[in-house]
């Protein structure tokens, strides 16, 4: 058996007596969808932040591509193929499209900050950049800056972002989160493209879009999870419906 490229094993976080992630395991496969989901309050972000280096555990293990990274930075993460897209979107408004996503090709080199504000006009970095855009389907909006952009195109423009670390994994965080049905569809057909490329952990409340997209599906209910299986498998759990997909009428 192929082993997995990201896996949870006993993933614990707690503030207070409050446990937010209570003994989480998962793995995600190469090329895999993988969703998770639960109610608001479920230790979801929580989970992602501890995946991506933002929190460490206080207790279990991550590892990713064969290698324990519980105690890596998000930088030494990002920088082994693992990248992530937030809740609220972190590009630079006042820098282009093109501009945003060179400065993340640049962030990939040995200097990082060095000439940050020539990142698009270096060829070297433009090459991989514009693949990038062209990935997520934002070719015609290169040169427009981000802060003109709406709410779906700058979803799009961070996951181009993420493209330019040349992931084995990608944690996309609510990517659908405030976004009209007609940008909302784009999104997912966007995240369809990708599916088999990357490997990627998709926390998400859209239900319609989850079982679009998803090849497995986790559940998360107050920091633990009740199910994890096939979309068909997980819909149809009475555990589920009772405590999460109930709430959706």
């Amino acid at each position: 058996m192929t082993e997995p490229v990201l896996s949870l094993s006993g993933v614990r976080k707690s503030f207070g007596a409050l446990k937010v992630t209570d003994g989480v395991s998962l793995d995600v496969a190469a090329g895999e969808l993988h969703a998770l989901i639960g109610p608001n309050g479920a230790g979801k972000t929580t989970l992602v932040h501890q995946i991506s280096g933002m929190l460490r555990p206080d207790a279990g293990s991550i590892h990713f591509r064969g290698s324990d990274i519980t105690g890596f930075s998000p930088e030494r993460r990002s920088r082994a193929g693992l990248a992530r897209t937030f809740q609220i979107t972190s590009t630079i408004p006042s820098l282009s499209v093109l501009e945003n996503v060179a400065l993340g090709v640049q962030a990939r080199g040995p200097s990082p900050l060095a000439l940050l504000r020539h990142a698009a006009s270096d060829e070297s970095l433009n090459g991989p950049a514009r693949a990038a855009i062209e990935a997520v389907g934002l070719a015609e909006r290169a040169d427009v800056l981000a802060g003109w952009l709406s709410h779906g195109e700058k979803r799009a423009l961070e996951i181009a972002m993420a493209l330019t670390l040349e992931p084995a994994a990608i944690l996309l965080d609510e990517p659908l989160a405030g976004v009209g049905r007609e940008e909302g569809e784009r999104l997912i057909a966007l995240l369809k493209s990708l599916k088999g490329r990357y490997a990627m952990l998709l926390v998400e409340h859209d239900m319609e879009a989850v079982f679009a997209l998803a090849d497995r599906v986790t559940v998360l209910v107050y920091g633990r999870v009740i199910a994890s299986g096939d979309p068909a498998s997980v819909r149809a759990d009475p555990a589920v419906r009772e405590a999460y997909l109930g709430e959706e009428g």
